[in-house]
């Protein structure tokens, strides 16, 4: 049993090399055959035990060989440098599954599918995300720089507007579905290579 009370409440924003939508959130197999993907979370109010987190941002990129659910993935964390020795070690707990009850949060379920963790970077995080409006950028200093926008309707090139919901998910219960693009890698140490245009997630 975890020993430490933590929550965080805020702004995700994901991208992965799939199709719009990712069908692993319909429990299919990555489009392409593997996964690769970028997040970066925004903290609105947050704790771990006594740290507050509140303001705080952190980002990872991660890649599958295959389907997440068959593991091998590499995972780079990525702290906010404006953290605390507290609040690093803190967010480097939450992100790594320690102190949560397995299958209770996306960190734990994805940590237990790594076969390699490459250090953390402690790095600026620039996040902006409109949920409502599905436009996003998440930008790391020579790891990330990511962007998200609406999906375009292909003959009247208006906005298109489509959400998931799932009741049960262990990630979101509901998140807006957009197109997006990743031009930049990570350092040489991480699986991760440079993707054609993917699909984000803005919850």
């Amino acid at each position: 049993m975890p020993d430490v009370t933590w929550t965080i409440k805020g702004r995700e924003f994901v991208h992965c090399n799939c199709a719009y939508g990712c069908p692993c959130q319909f429990n299919a197999r990555p489009t392409h055959g593997h996964c690769h993907a970028v997040a970066g979370i925004e903290i609105a109010e947050g704790y771990h035990g006594s740290t507050k987190l509140d303001g705080l941002r952190l980002a990872c990129v991660l890649a599958w060989p295959g389907a997440i659910h068959e593991g091998r993935g590499h995972a780079t964390p990525i702290v906010d440098e404006r953290g605390t020795p507290e609040q690093r070690e803190a967010l480097l707990r939450i992100m790594s599954g320690e102190d949560t009850e397995p299958g209770a949060t996306f960190f734990q379920v994805f940590s237990s599918t790594y076969e390699k963790v490459n250090d953390p970077i402690f790095a600026r995080i620039d996040l902006e995300i409109d949920v409502d409006g599905r436009t996003a950028r998440l930008r790391v200093p020579g790891v990330i720089d990511a962007r998200g926008e609406p999906i375009l309707n292909p003959v009247t090139g208006d906005q298109h507007q489509a959400r998931i919901n799932l009741p049960n998910g262990f990630e979101y219960t509901v998140a807006e579905i957009g197109r997006g693009w990743v031009p930049q890698q990570v350092p040489s140490n991480s699986i991760w290579k440079t993707p054609t245009p993917i699909s984000p997630i803005f919850t």
